[in-house]
Protein backbone atom coordinates (compact mmCIF):
# COMPACT_ATOMS: atom_id res chain seq x y z
CA UNK A 1 0.00 0.00 0.00
CA UNK A 2 1.34 3.34 -0.89
CA UNK A 3 2.38 5.65 2.06
CA UNK A 4 3.35 2.72 4.20
CA UNK A 5 6.82 2.47 4.99
CA UNK A 6 7.68 -0.96 4.25
CA UNK A 7 5.76 -3.30 6.78
CA UNK A 8 5.18 -1.33 9.98
CA UNK A 9 2.36 -0.09 8.55
CA UNK A 10 1.10 4.07 7.84
CA UNK A 11 1.05 5.22 11.61
CA UNK A 12 4.84 4.42 11.85
CA UNK A 13 5.48 6.08 8.30
CA UNK A 14 3.65 9.01 9.39
CA UNK A 15 6.35 9.50 13.09
CA UNK A 16 8.97 8.86 10.90
CA UNK A 17 7.75 11.62 8.98
CA UNK A 18 7.87 13.56 11.92
CA UNK A 19 10.98 12.84 13.16
CA UNK A 20 12.84 13.98 9.48
CA UNK A 21 11.06 17.09 10.33
CA UNK A 22 12.20 17.30 13.72
CA UNK A 23 15.50 16.07 12.28
CA UNK A 24 15.60 19.13 9.74
CA UNK A 25 14.72 21.54 12.27
CA UNK A 26 17.35 20.47 14.79
CA UNK A 27 20.02 20.20 11.98
CA UNK A 28 18.95 23.64 10.57
CA UNK A 29 19.11 26.01 13.86
CA UNK A 30 22.06 23.67 15.37
CA UNK A 31 24.39 24.31 12.63
CA UNK A 32 24.23 27.56 11.89
CA UNK A 33 22.55 29.66 14.81
CA UNK A 34 26.09 30.54 15.58
CA UNK A 35 26.80 32.19 11.92
CA UNK A 36 23.70 34.06 12.65
CA UNK A 37 24.72 35.26 15.97
CA UNK A 38 27.97 36.23 14.51
CA UNK A 39 26.82 38.35 11.94
CA UNK A 40 24.19 40.24 13.62
CA UNK A 41 26.63 41.44 16.44
CA UNK A 42 29.34 41.91 13.65
CA UNK A 43 26.64 44.63 12.36
CA UNK A 44 26.59 46.09 16.11
CA UNK A 45 23.81 44.59 17.36
CA UNK A 46 23.48 44.15 21.25
CA UNK A 47 23.43 41.08 22.71
CA UNK A 48 19.65 41.77 23.42
CA UNK A 49 19.01 42.71 19.87
CA UNK A 50 20.73 39.69 18.38
CA UNK A 51 19.01 37.27 20.90
CA UNK A 52 15.79 39.28 19.35
CA UNK A 53 16.69 38.54 15.73
CA UNK A 54 17.05 34.96 16.33
CA UNK A 55 13.90 34.70 18.09
CA UNK A 56 12.16 36.83 15.17
CA UNK A 57 13.75 34.33 12.49
CA UNK A 58 12.65 31.10 14.30
CA UNK A 59 9.10 32.17 14.59
CA UNK A 60 9.26 33.66 11.44
CA UNK A 61 10.64 30.67 9.45
CA UNK A 62 8.97 27.86 11.51
CA UNK A 63 5.20 29.80 10.83
CA UNK A 64 6.37 29.76 6.69
CA UNK A 65 7.03 26.02 7.00
CA UNK A 66 4.00 25.53 9.22
CA UNK A 67 1.65 27.48 6.57
CA UNK A 68 2.78 26.47 2.81
CA UNK A 69 3.47 22.78 4.38
CA UNK A 70 0.16 22.55 5.56
CA UNK A 71 -1.82 24.39 2.83
CA UNK A 72 -0.14 23.09 -0.22
CA UNK A 73 0.19 19.51 0.79
CA UNK A 74 4.16 19.88 0.16
CA UNK A 75 6.80 20.23 2.27
CA UNK A 76 8.02 22.99 1.60
CA UNK A 77 10.76 24.25 4.25
CA UNK A 78 11.90 27.96 5.22
CA UNK A 79 15.24 28.52 6.88
CA UNK A 80 17.32 32.21 7.65
CA UNK A 81 19.45 32.89 4.97
CA UNK A 82 22.90 31.58 6.25
CA UNK A 83 25.15 32.74 3.68
CA UNK A 84 23.28 36.20 3.99
CA UNK A 85 24.23 36.30 8.04
CA UNK A 86 27.97 34.89 6.91
CA UNK A 87 28.27 38.28 4.72
CA UNK A 88 27.36 40.30 7.68
CA UNK A 89 29.92 38.16 9.88
CA UNK A 90 32.52 39.01 7.51
CA UNK A 91 31.31 43.06 7.51
CA UNK A 92 31.72 45.76 9.78
CA UNK A 93 29.49 48.07 11.73
CA UNK A 94 28.09 50.44 9.23
CA UNK A 95 27.52 54.07 9.82
CA UNK A 96 24.83 54.51 11.83
CA UNK A 97 25.05 51.62 13.30
CA UNK A 98 22.78 48.64 13.72
CA UNK A 99 19.62 51.08 12.95
CA UNK A 100 21.47 51.15 9.66
CA UNK A 101 21.94 47.48 9.21
CA UNK A 102 18.40 46.94 9.82
CA UNK A 103 17.44 49.47 7.45
CA UNK A 104 19.19 47.32 4.85
CA UNK A 105 17.43 44.17 6.09
CA UNK A 106 14.13 46.02 5.30
CA UNK A 107 15.37 46.74 1.74
CA UNK A 108 16.44 43.22 1.09
CA UNK A 109 13.04 41.46 2.17
CA UNK A 110 11.54 44.46 0.36
CA UNK A 111 13.50 43.27 -2.81
CA UNK A 112 12.95 39.76 -2.56
CA UNK A 113 9.01 40.60 -2.31
CA UNK A 114 8.69 42.07 -5.15
CA UNK A 115 10.59 39.24 -6.83
CA UNK A 116 7.17 37.39 -6.29
CA UNK A 117 5.34 40.29 -7.90
CA UNK A 118 7.35 41.58 -10.97
CA UNK A 119 8.52 38.60 -12.71
CA UNK A 120 10.78 40.38 -14.79
CA UNK A 121 12.69 41.29 -11.41
CA UNK A 122 12.99 37.64 -10.61
CA UNK A 123 14.51 36.81 -14.28
CA UNK A 124 17.31 39.93 -13.63
CA UNK A 125 18.35 37.92 -10.51
CA UNK A 126 17.94 34.61 -12.66
CA UNK A 127 20.57 36.30 -15.07
CA UNK A 128 22.72 37.19 -12.40
CA UNK A 129 26.15 34.84 -13.77
CA UNK A 130 25.95 32.05 -10.95
CA UNK A 131 29.69 31.57 -10.81
CA UNK A 132 30.05 35.07 -10.04
CA UNK A 133 27.43 35.11 -7.23
CA UNK A 134 28.89 31.72 -5.78
CA UNK A 135 32.51 33.36 -5.94
CA UNK A 136 30.99 36.16 -4.03
CA UNK A 137 29.66 34.14 -1.71
CA UNK A 138 32.92 31.63 -1.60
CA UNK A 139 35.27 34.75 -0.81
CA UNK A 140 32.91 36.05 2.07
CA UNK A 141 33.22 32.47 3.74
CA UNK A 142 36.88 32.39 3.33
CA UNK A 143 37.48 34.69 6.09
CA UNK A 144 35.10 32.69 8.25
CA UNK A 145 36.48 29.26 7.09
CA UNK A 146 39.79 29.74 8.18
CA UNK A 147 38.59 31.10 12.07
CA UNK A 148 38.62 27.73 13.11
CA UNK A 149 42.31 26.73 12.05
CA UNK A 150 43.42 29.93 13.68
CA UNK A 151 41.63 29.28 16.73
CA UNK A 152 43.18 26.25 17.60
CA UNK A 153 46.64 27.78 17.70
CA UNK A 154 46.12 30.18 19.86
CA UNK A 155 42.83 28.13 22.36
CA UNK A 156 44.46 24.34 21.73
CA UNK A 157 42.59 23.00 25.04
CA UNK A 158 39.01 24.61 23.88
CA UNK A 159 39.08 24.06 20.25
CA UNK A 160 40.82 21.00 19.58
CA UNK A 161 38.33 18.69 21.33
CA UNK A 162 35.47 20.48 18.64
CA UNK A 163 37.82 19.96 15.65
CA UNK A 164 38.76 16.24 16.13
CA UNK A 165 35.19 15.72 17.42
CA UNK A 166 34.15 17.29 14.15
CA UNK A 167 36.43 15.24 12.03
CA UNK A 168 35.66 11.84 13.30
CA UNK A 169 32.17 12.65 12.93
CA UNK A 170 32.70 13.63 9.30
CA UNK A 171 34.37 10.21 8.82
CA UNK A 172 31.84 8.33 10.03
CA UNK A 173 27.58 10.30 10.08
CA UNK A 174 28.93 13.46 7.97
CA UNK A 175 25.21 14.30 8.60
CA UNK A 176 25.82 14.88 12.44
CA UNK A 177 29.02 16.25 11.97
CA UNK A 178 28.22 19.94 12.76
CA UNK A 179 25.85 18.97 15.54
CA UNK A 180 28.52 16.38 17.19
CA UNK A 181 30.86 19.55 16.99
CA UNK A 182 28.49 21.74 19.13
CA UNK A 183 27.62 19.41 21.53
CA UNK A 184 31.57 18.77 21.88
CA UNK A 185 31.90 22.81 22.50
CA UNK A 186 29.12 22.68 25.05
CA UNK A 187 31.44 19.87 26.87
CA UNK A 188 34.13 22.31 26.62
CA UNK A 189 32.20 24.96 27.91
CA UNK A 190 30.29 22.70 30.91
CA UNK A 191 33.99 21.53 31.87
CA UNK A 192 35.64 25.18 32.12
CA UNK A 193 31.95 26.59 34.32
CA UNK A 194 30.84 28.47 31.52
CA UNK A 195 26.97 27.91 32.28
CA UNK A 196 27.29 28.61 36.14
CA UNK A 197 28.25 31.81 35.17
CA UNK A 198 25.24 32.57 33.38
CA UNK A 199 22.59 35.35 34.30
CA UNK A 200 19.43 32.91 33.71
CA UNK A 201 17.27 36.11 34.39
CA UNK A 202 18.76 37.96 31.30
CA UNK A 203 18.13 35.00 28.86
CA UNK A 204 14.84 35.24 28.74
CA UNK A 205 14.04 36.28 25.04
CA UNK A 206 12.00 39.25 23.76
CA UNK A 207 10.97 41.34 20.69
CA UNK A 208 13.96 44.07 20.67
CA UNK A 209 12.38 46.58 18.35
CA UNK A 210 14.30 48.78 16.08
CA UNK A 211 13.66 51.45 14.03
CA UNK A 212 15.11 51.05 10.77
CA UNK A 213 17.58 53.72 9.70
CA UNK A 214 18.18 54.45 5.72
CA UNK A 215 21.87 54.91 4.33
CA UNK A 216 22.66 54.79 0.79
CA UNK A 217 26.26 52.95 2.01
CA UNK A 218 24.60 50.38 4.18
CA UNK A 219 21.90 49.92 1.65
CA UNK A 220 24.73 48.97 -0.93
CA UNK A 221 27.12 47.54 0.81
CA UNK A 222 24.37 45.47 3.26
CA UNK A 223 21.07 45.01 1.42
CA UNK A 224 21.94 44.78 -2.20
CA UNK A 225 24.71 42.00 -1.57
CA UNK A 226 22.05 40.25 1.29
CA UNK A 227 19.38 39.83 -0.93
CA UNK A 228 21.73 38.55 -3.93
CA UNK A 229 22.98 36.14 -1.67
CA UNK A 230 19.71 35.06 -0.59
CA UNK A 231 17.90 34.70 -3.89
CA UNK A 232 20.97 33.10 -5.48
CA UNK A 233 22.08 30.52 -2.62
CA UNK A 234 18.92 29.58 -1.35
CA UNK A 235 15.77 30.90 -3.00
CA UNK A 236 16.59 30.08 -5.85
CA UNK A 237 18.42 26.34 -4.94
CA UNK A 238 15.57 25.84 -2.67
CA UNK A 239 12.77 25.80 -5.52
CA UNK A 240 15.14 23.59 -7.60
CA UNK A 241 15.44 20.95 -4.42
CA UNK A 242 11.66 20.62 -4.40
CA UNK A 243 11.69 19.87 -7.67
CA UNK A 244 14.14 17.12 -7.72
CA UNK A 245 11.54 15.39 -5.92
CA UNK A 246 8.31 16.27 -7.40
CA UNK A 247 7.27 19.50 -6.12
CA UNK A 248 6.57 22.23 -8.07
CA UNK A 249 4.71 24.76 -5.70
CA UNK A 250 5.21 27.87 -7.73
CA UNK A 251 7.87 31.12 -6.74
CA UNK A 252 5.27 33.94 -5.79
CA UNK A 253 4.04 32.61 -2.37
CA UNK A 254 6.68 31.97 -0.84
CA UNK A 255 9.22 35.17 -2.16
CA UNK A 256 5.83 37.34 -0.78
CA UNK A 257 5.71 35.89 2.42
CA UNK A 258 9.97 35.27 2.76
CA UNK A 259 10.43 39.17 1.79
CA UNK A 260 7.30 40.16 3.81
CA UNK A 261 8.54 38.38 6.46
CA UNK A 262 11.84 39.17 6.39
CA UNK A 263 10.96 43.38 6.04
CA UNK A 264 8.51 42.85 9.27
CA UNK A 265 11.16 41.02 10.98
CA UNK A 266 13.98 43.24 10.42
CA UNK A 267 12.29 45.40 12.60
CA UNK A 268 13.18 42.59 15.42
CA UNK A 269 16.44 42.57 14.39
CA UNK A 270 16.16 39.48 12.03
CA UNK A 271 18.29 39.34 8.39
CA UNK A 272 16.42 37.19 6.22
CA UNK A 273 14.79 34.31 5.51
CA UNK A 274 14.12 32.24 2.29
CA UNK A 275 13.09 28.61 1.17
CA UNK A 276 15.80 26.15 2.66
CA UNK A 277 18.02 24.72 0.05
CA UNK A 278 20.55 22.15 1.65
CA UNK A 279 18.53 21.10 4.98
CA UNK A 280 15.39 20.89 2.00
CA UNK A 281 15.67 17.26 0.95
CA UNK A 282 15.94 16.03 4.88
CA UNK A 283 12.01 17.14 4.50
CA UNK A 284 11.21 16.38 1.09
CA UNK A 285 13.07 13.08 0.36
CA UNK A 286 12.16 9.42 0.27
CA UNK A 287 13.69 9.27 3.85
CA UNK A 288 11.01 11.41 5.08
CA UNK A 289 8.33 9.38 3.38
CA UNK A 290 8.06 6.20 1.19
CA UNK A 291 4.62 8.29 -0.22
CA UNK A 292 6.07 11.61 -1.54
CA UNK A 293 1.81 13.12 -0.80
CA UNK A 294 2.55 12.40 3.05
CA UNK A 295 6.21 13.82 3.43
CA UNK A 296 4.37 17.70 3.81
CA UNK A 297 4.19 16.01 7.77
CA UNK A 298 7.77 16.44 7.93
CA UNK A 299 7.08 20.14 6.93
CA UNK A 300 4.99 20.67 9.06
CA UNK A 301 7.10 18.97 12.13
CA UNK A 302 10.12 21.06 10.66
CA UNK A 303 8.62 24.43 11.38
CA UNK A 304 7.11 23.49 15.20
CA UNK A 305 10.71 22.71 15.62
CA UNK A 306 11.46 26.32 14.42
CA UNK A 307 8.89 27.88 16.60
CA UNK A 308 10.15 25.68 19.49
CA UNK A 309 13.59 26.83 19.22
CA UNK A 310 12.38 30.57 19.23
CA UNK A 311 12.17 30.97 23.51
CA UNK A 312 15.73 29.06 23.51
CA UNK A 313 17.28 32.22 21.74
CA UNK A 314 17.96 34.20 24.92
CA UNK A 315 19.70 31.80 26.38
CA UNK A 316 21.86 30.43 23.58
CA UNK A 317 23.06 33.80 23.13
CA UNK A 318 23.96 34.63 26.04
CA UNK A 319 25.70 31.25 26.47
CA UNK A 320 27.36 32.01 23.25
CA UNK A 321 28.76 35.46 24.93
CA UNK A 322 30.19 33.86 27.64
CA UNK A 323 31.62 31.04 25.15
CA UNK A 324 35.94 30.86 25.62
CA UNK A 325 37.44 32.97 22.45
CA UNK A 326 36.98 31.43 19.44
CA UNK A 327 34.68 28.65 19.81
CA UNK A 328 31.40 30.35 18.26
CA UNK A 329 33.75 31.06 15.60
CA UNK A 330 35.09 27.70 15.28
CA UNK A 331 31.62 26.50 15.25
CA UNK A 332 30.26 29.07 12.64
CA UNK A 333 33.40 27.96 10.68
CA UNK A 334 32.75 24.50 10.40
CA UNK A 335 29.33 24.63 9.61
CA UNK A 336 30.25 27.04 6.49
CA UNK A 337 33.18 24.62 5.14
CA UNK A 338 31.08 22.71 3.09
CA UNK A 339 29.10 25.60 1.76
CA UNK A 340 32.37 27.23 0.83
CA UNK A 341 33.64 24.28 -0.87
CA UNK A 342 30.37 24.06 -2.83
CA UNK A 343 30.28 27.78 -3.89
CA UNK A 344 34.19 27.74 -4.55
CA UNK A 345 34.01 24.78 -6.92
CA UNK A 346 30.83 26.64 -8.97
CA UNK A 347 32.64 29.90 -9.00
CA UNK A 348 35.71 28.27 -11.22
CA UNK A 349 33.77 25.30 -12.71
CA UNK A 350 33.65 27.33 -16.08
CA UNK A 351 36.59 27.29 -17.43
CA UNK A 352 35.26 30.09 -19.57
CA UNK A 353 34.78 32.76 -16.75
CA UNK A 354 37.16 31.04 -14.75
CA UNK A 355 39.70 34.38 -13.70
CA UNK A 356 35.80 36.40 -13.29
CA UNK A 357 34.99 34.01 -10.97
CA UNK A 358 38.22 34.03 -8.98
CA UNK A 359 38.80 38.09 -9.07
CA UNK A 360 35.24 38.13 -7.14
CA UNK A 361 36.45 35.57 -5.02
CA UNK A 362 39.93 37.48 -4.17
CA UNK A 363 37.94 40.96 -3.85
CA UNK A 364 35.29 39.35 -1.71
CA UNK A 365 37.83 37.71 0.28
CA UNK A 366 40.23 40.69 0.70
CA UNK A 367 37.58 42.86 3.60
CA UNK A 368 38.85 45.90 1.48
CA UNK A 369 36.14 49.00 2.02
CA UNK A 370 35.88 51.27 -0.84
CA UNK A 371 33.41 54.96 0.05
CA UNK A 372 32.17 53.32 2.91
CA UNK A 373 30.62 50.13 1.14
CA UNK A 374 32.13 46.35 1.65
CA UNK A 375 34.42 44.14 -0.21
CA UNK A 376 30.85 41.96 -1.15
CA UNK A 377 29.88 44.41 -3.63
CA UNK A 378 33.04 45.75 -4.94
CA UNK A 379 33.65 41.32 -6.01
CA UNK A 380 31.11 41.00 -7.85
CA UNK A 381 31.75 44.73 -9.85
CA UNK A 382 35.33 43.21 -10.00
CA UNK A 383 33.97 39.82 -11.30
CA UNK A 384 31.20 41.64 -13.87
CA UNK A 385 33.75 43.92 -15.41
CA UNK A 386 36.44 40.94 -15.78
CA UNK A 387 33.83 39.22 -17.47
CA UNK A 388 32.87 41.61 -19.71
CA UNK A 389 36.81 41.76 -20.61
CA UNK A 390 36.64 38.23 -21.04
CA UNK A 391 33.22 38.13 -23.75
CA UNK A 392 35.09 40.94 -25.66
CA UNK A 393 38.61 39.14 -25.77
CA UNK A 394 36.39 35.52 -27.34
CA UNK A 395 34.09 37.95 -29.99
CA UNK A 396 37.71 40.12 -31.23
CA UNK A 397 39.23 36.03 -31.78
CA UNK A 398 36.04 35.14 -33.41
CA UNK A 399 36.34 34.18 -36.96
CA UNK A 400 34.49 36.68 -39.09
CA UNK A 401 31.80 34.83 -40.88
Amino acid sequence: MSGQGGTSGPGASTAHAVLAGVVCGLVGFTSSFAVVLTGLQAVGASPEQAASGLLVLCVTMGLGCVLFSWRLRMPVTMAWSTPGAALLAAGTVPAGGFATAVGAFLLCGVLIALCGLVRPLERLVEAIPTGLASAMLAGVLLTLCVAPFRAVVTSPAAIAPVMATWLVLVAFARRWAVIGALVAAIVVMAVQGVFGRLDLATAVPAVVPVAPAFNATALLAIGLPLFVVTMTSQNIPGMAVLASFGYRPGMRAPLLYTGGATAVGAVGGAHAINLAAISAALAAGPEAHADRSRRWIAGVACGVTYMAFGPLAGLVTAAARSAPDGLIGTIAGLALLGTFAASAAAALADAGSREAGAVTLVVAASGLTVGGIGAAFWGLVAGVVVLAALRIERRRKRPPA
